[in-house]
C-alpha cells in the first residue's frame, strides 16, 4: 500500500512541446510539477526520452527549485499522443511489464525525479484495463523494492484518468489503483467540444442538470466504486473551446452552433487560457459566469468561447476542498496568463482551508 501524501496537492503539468522555457514556471504555486512526456519503446517497452527532450528532463528538477526548493517533481509518461498497440502490449505480458517498470525507476532515479505518472487516454478494451491493473500492482512491488534496496525514499506512482471510472462498457482498475497508486489524476474535461457538438457547451462543467458529461458526478462515481477522496486529484483546464455560433444572437450554452470558430480552427477549437484573454481584451467583450454548470464565457460576434476564468476556478477548487479531494492538477501550467488561475487556485485553497479550521 502506498504511503499517504501531504495534505494537500497543488500541481501542474508542463509539457516540453509548448515551447515555454522550465525557469518561466513559477514553482512556487505548486507543491508538484509534472514534466511530460516520456515515451515507451515499440519493441523493448522500456521507457525513452527523445533526444530534444532530454536536456529538459535533466535540468527539470533542478531549475523548479530555484523558485521553491521543496517542489515535488514527476515525470509523466504516455499522454494523447501515446501509441496505443504499444501500451496495450506492454502491459499485455509480466516481461514486458518488467522491461518498462524497470527503465522507468531507472530514468527517475537519473534525471532527479521523484515520482512517475501514467497516462493512457486510449485503453478501452477489459483486457487493457485489467492488465493496467497487473501493471500498477507490479510497479508498486518494484517501487518498494527498488527503495528498500537503495535506501532511498519511494517514489511516488500517479495516472491520469477518464473522469469517471467507466468508460462506455469498460472500467479503470479500481482496487488495483486504490491498493499500489498515491492518487490519480482526474481528467475533468472534454465533456463537449465543437469539432463533434453542434451546440455550445461547457467543456468541463462542474455540473450538468442535463447530463452526467460533468465533474460532480464523475467524482462522485470513483467514491461511490471505493476509491477514496484523498486519492483523487482534480483536473482543471487552462484552455478552452471556441465555437461558430448559428445565430449571434442566440449565445447562451447549449446555443446552436456550426463548428469551431476561426479564432482556433485549426486546433478544433481547443484555445489557451492566455490567447482567449488577449482576444477578449483586444474586442472589449463582456466575460460571462455560469453558475449552473461553472464555467465562464464570451461572444464576440459569432465566435464563442467557453473556458474556466478566475470565478469557475475558485468555484472548483472550494468544491476539491468540500469534498476533500487530495488537490488539484492544471494542464497545462504554460497556459495560465500572468499566474491568474494559479493564483486563484493558491488563494482559494488558503481561504477554503482557513474556513475549515475554523468550523
Amino acid at each position: 500500500m502506498p504511503s499517504e501524501a501531504q495534505t494537500w496537492v497543488k500541481s501542474g503539468y508542463w509539457y516540453s512541446r509548448t515551447g515555454s522555457p522550465i525557469s518561466d514556471i513559477n514553482s512556487a504555486l505548486f507543491t508538484h510539477l509534472i514534466c511530460a512526456f516520456a515515451d515507451v519503446n515499440y519493441s523493448s517497452y522500456e521507457l525513452s526520452v527523445s533526444s530534444s527532450d532530454k536536456q529538459y528532463f535533466f535540468t527539470f528538477t533542478d531549475t523548479v527549485r530555484q523558485k521553491n526548493p521543496s517542489v515535488t517533481t514527476l515525470l509523466s509518461i504516455g499522454g494523447a499522443g501515446a501509441n496505443h498497440t504499444t501500451l496495450s502490449n506492454m502491459v499485455s505480458k509480466a516481461s514486458y511489464r518488467k522491461s518498462f517498470i524497470d527503465s522507468s525507476i531507472k530514468i527517475a532515479r537519473l534525471y532527479g525525479f521523484q515520482g512517475l505518472d501514467f497516462g493512457w487516454d486510449s485503453a478501452n478494451t477489459s483486457s487493457d484495463m485489467t492488465n493496467m491493473g497487473l501493471l500498477f500492482q507490479d510497479w508498486r512491488a518494484a517501487v518498494n523494492s527498488e527503495a528498500k534496496n537503495s535506501s532511498q525514499k519511494d517514489l511516488i506512482l500517479t495516472a491520469a484518468v477518464h473522469f469517471s471510472p467507466d468508460l462506455n462498457s469498460v472500467s479503470f482498475p479500481v482496487d488495483s489503483i486504490r491498493s499500489n497508486l498515491n492518487w490519480v489524476h482526474v481528467n475533468a474535461y472534454e465533456y463537449h467540444a465543437p469539432e463533434w457538438s453542434n451546440y455550445t457547451g461547457a467543456s468541463a462543467a462542474l455540473y450538468d442538470p442535463s447530463s452526467n458529461a460533468n465533474t460532480d458526478y464523475g467524482i462522485g462515481a470513483w467514491i461511490g466504486r471505493g476509491l477514496s477522496a484523498s486519492k483523487l486529484v482534480l483536473g482543471l483546464p487552462f484552455y478552452g473551446y471556441a465555437w461558430r455560433l448559428k445565430n449571434p444572437n442566440e449565445n447562451g450554452i447549449g446555443a446552436p452552433a456550426t463548428g469551431p470558430a476561426a479564432i482556433a480552427i485549426k486546433g478544433g477549437g481547443a484555445i489557451r487560457y492566455y490567447r482567449i484573454k488577449s482576444y477578449v481584451q483586444s474586442y472589449g467583450a463582456a466575460i460571462m459566469y455560469n453558475a449552473t454548470y461553472v464555467v465562464n464565457y464570451c461572444t464576440v460576434g459569432s465566435t464563442w468561447i467557453g473556458f474556466d476564468d478566475v470565478e469557475a476556478i475558485r468555484m472548483k477548487v472550494s468544491y476539491a476542498r468540500e469534498k476533500k479531494l487530495l488537490g488539484y492538477v492544471v494542464w497545462q501550467i504554460p497556459y495560465d496568463d500572468n499566474w491568474a488561475l494559479s493564483l486563484a487556485g493558491t488563494e482559494e485553497m488558503q481561504h477554503s482551508w482557513y474556513s475549515i479550521s475554523l468550523n
